[in-house]
């Protein structure tokens, strides 16, 4: 008989205090999670997180007292294994650029339904990404409407292979490991393994700050 695997902490953060409640709630039956604590304030959550090492946390935007975004930030510079799910009203919500830039690993619509909200934290605890191609999208037009950005050398580059910016490129485009598979010809373990040495390689946290990184590089731009 096997050990069972360690709960998931998730640490919950929204000025609502229902909403907060709720999410408590759904958390804790979902049989391999559990809410390690509540924030109402983007201070409060910097504080929580210190206090308890969450796997997740779920970080609405606007708060009082810190934002989320600053909140994630600091979040993800001081734990880096922690991930950072945004919690947001609207999909097209101007902050999430700024989120993915600042360490969250993906954002969620508040009126997501309950069995896709866990599938995604279990999805972040796991160390991927919750991008999904209209993320992606909505990542490329704010790159068209930026100047281009000077803090990100092409030099970065530089130690990849020709088939890692190849998958860097169609990781910009917002593809899975299964599609990169496809259209490579490989097996999804191998590109599997390239894109987990692009994350070595690049620093990155995971496939939103590829993307990231592919963008302000310059190996893409927004017109290709």
């Amino acid at each position: 008989m096997t050990d069972a695997l360690p709960d998931i902490k998730v640490l919950i953060a929204d000025d609502q205090v229902l909403l907060r409640g709720s999410l408590s709630v759904l958390v804790d039956t979902a049989g391999d999670m559990t809410a390690c604590g509540e924030a109402a304030t983007g201070r409060e959550a910097v504080d929580l997180a210190e206090r308890h090492r969450p796997d997740v946390v779920l970080m609405d935007i606007r708060m009082p007292d810190t934002d989320g975004l600053q909140a994630t930030r600091l979040i993800t510079a001081a734990h880096p294994a922690t991930r950072v799910l945004i919690l947001t009203t609207f999909d097209i919500d101007a902050y999430v650029y700024e989120a993915l830039r600042g360490g969250a690993s993906g954002f969620l619509l508040k009126d997501t339904p309950p069995a896709d909200l866990l599938t995604a934290i279990r999805v972040v605890a796991a160390g991927d990404a919750l991008l999904s191609p209209g993320v992606t999208r909505r990542l490329i037009a704010e790159f068209a409407r930026r100047p281009a950005p000077a803090n990100r050398a092409a030099t970065e580059l530089d130690g990849l292979t020709l088939r890692e910016r190849e998958v860097l490129l169609l990781v910009a485009r917002g593809l899975s490991n299964t599609e990169l598979a496809a259209h490579l010809h490989l097996s999804p373990a191998t590109a599997k393994t390239h894109v987990s040495h692009l994350l070595t390689k690049l620093g990155a946290r995971d496939r939103a700050q590829l993307v990231i990184a592919a963008y302000e590089s310059g190996l893409v731009t927004p017109a290709r």
